[in-house]
C-alpha cells in the first residue's frame, strides 16, 4: 500500500519528546511531511537549537517509520529549532527576548563571569541569539573577557524619538556593560539606587532587538541589583554557580534560596560547580580535587534541583579568558567540549521549564 501523511503522523505520535514527556505531534513539533513513493521528509522543531537530544529523537523517527509505516523506506528527518518561551506576547519590557537566565553565584571569585561568557558563547555556537548583561556595576568584566575593553556603544534614535543604545557585539553575542561607559582604570564608587538605575537603563534603553536568550551576569551577593532585576524583568529562571568547597557552598545556598523566596518566586535551572577539579594539561586523565568533592551535586540533590555541568580547573580557561577569547572558543580544549555541554543543559531546563510552569512576570515587592 502507497505511504500517507497520515500514516508518517501516526507512527511519530509514538515518538516521545524525553524532556517534555508528550509526543512529537501532540507537541506540535513535526512540519512539512512529505511523501514520494518510499521517500518520506519532514521537519522536526526542536524548542532549542542547542537540544542535546537532537541525535535521539531523529533515530526514534526512522526506527517509528520503519516499524510502523515501511521498512523499505528511505526518510529523511530535517531538524530545525524555535526556541520556546514563557513570556507574555505583549511583554512591554525587552519584548524581542524570549527567556531571561539570571546567572548568580552569592559568593565572589568563584568564576561566575567566566561561566556566564562561555555560556553565552556556547549558545550562540549552537544557533540562538543572545544577549548578555554585565549587572556587576562595580566590577564588570565582561569588556575583559570578549577583548573589548576599548569598544564605546553608539547611539540610534528609536520609535518615538527615543535614543537607544546599540549594544556591542562579539563573538555572536550581544553585550551592555558598565565597563563600556566608564574608563577602564576608574573605579564605579556608586550606592545601590545608582547602582539599580544603570541596571534599568540596560534593560530599557539598549536595543536588544529580538533574542532567544538574554543572560545576566549578577554580582555576588543578593544586593539592590537582584531585587531591581527581578521587579524589571520577567526571569525565565536562575543558574546557580559555586565552588565545591564548604564557604562558597554556604553563600551559593543563599543565593539560591533568594530567589526561591515566596515574593520573588524565579524558577531555578540548576547548579553549575565551577573549579570542580583540577586536571593538568600534560596528564588529562588526572582529577586533583583541591576545593573539594561532591559539594555542587549536594547542593542540587538538597534543593532537588539538576546538577547543569561541572567544570575543570584548567590553565586554559584562564588563559584564554585574560586574552579575551573565552576558552569554548578553542575546538581543541577538552574545556570548550564542557561549556558546550553546559548550554545544552540549560537549554534543555528552559525548554522543560517553559513547558511545564506558568508565565513569566515580573516581581512586585512590597517594601
Amino acid at each position: 500500500m502507497a505511504i500517507t501523511k497520515e500514516d508518517i503522523l501516526k507512527a511519530l505520535s509514538y515518538v516521545e519528546e524525553p524532556d517534555l514527556g508528550k509526543d512529537l505531534v501532540t507537541l506540535n513539533m513535526v512540519e512539512d511531511v512529505q511523501v514520494d513513493g518510499k521517500n518520506v521528509s519532514f521537519t522536526v522543531i526542536l524548542t532549542t537549537p542547542a537540544c542535546p537530544l537532537k541525535d535521539m529523537i531523529r533515530n526514534a523517527c526512522v526506527r517509528a517509520i520503519h516499524t510502523m509505516v515501511d521498512k523499505d523506506a528511505e526518510v529523511t528527518v530535517n531538524m530545525t529549532s524555535r526556541v520556546t518561551t514563557a513570556r507574555t506576547d505583549n511583554a512591554a519590557v525587552v519584548g524581542g527576548v524570549k527567556n531571561i537566565i539570571a546567572v548568580a553565584s552569592g559568593k565572589g571569585g568563584v568564576g561566575k563571569s567566566t561561566v556566564t561568557s562561555n555560556l553565552a558563547i556556547a549558545l550562540a555556537e549552537s544557533g540562538a541569539r543572545v544577549g548578555l548583561i554585565d549587572a556587576d556595576i562595580s566590577g564588570p568584566s565582561m569588556p575583559t573577557m570578549f577583548g573589548v575593553e576599548d569598544e564605546r556603544p553608539r547611539m540610534i534614535q528609536g520609535d518615538h524619538g527615543k535614543n537607544y543604545i546599540v549594544p556591542i557585539e562579539k563573538f555572536g553575542v550581544k553585550m551592555m556593560s558598565i565597563g563600556f561607559l566608564t574608563p577602564a582604570d576608574g573605579a564605579v564608587i556608586w550606592r545601590g539606587p545608582m547602582a539599580s538605575s544603570a541596571l534599568k537603563q540596560f534593560i530599557s534603553d539598549v536595543d536588544w532587538g529580538d533574542l532567544d536568550y538574554l543572560l545576566i551576569d549578577l554580582p555576588p551577593g543578593t544586593s539592590d541589583i537582584h531585587l531591581t532585576m527581578v521587579q524589571a524583568l520577567p526571569v525565565t529562571g536562575a543558574v546557580i554557580v559555586t565552588t565545591p568547597q564548604k564557604v562558597a557552598l554556604a553563600d551559593a545556598m543563599k543565593g539560591l534560596q533568594m530567589f526561591r523566596q515566596p515574593q520573588i518566586n524565579v524558577p531555578v535551572l540548576g547548579v553549575v560547580e565551577n573549579m570542580a577539579y583540577f586536571t593538568p594539561a600534560e596528564l588529562p586523565e588526572n582529577k586533583y580535587y583541591i576545593f573539594g568533592e561532591g559539594g555542587g551535586k549536594a547542593l542540587a540533590d538538597k534543593y532537588e534541583v539538576p546538577l547543569l555541568g561541572q567544570i575543570p580547573l584548567v590553565q586554559s580557561i584562564r588563559e584564554n579568558g585574560d586574552a579575551g577569547t573565552p576558552v569554548v572558543l578553542q575546538n581543541d580544549s577538552p574545556a570548550s567540549g564542557v561549556f558546550r555541554e553546559l548550554a545544552q543543559a540549560v537549554a534543555q531546563q528552559v525548554s522543560v521549564r517553559n513547558a511545564t510552569l506558568g508565565k513569566t512576570q515580573p516581581v512586585e515587592i512590597k517594601s
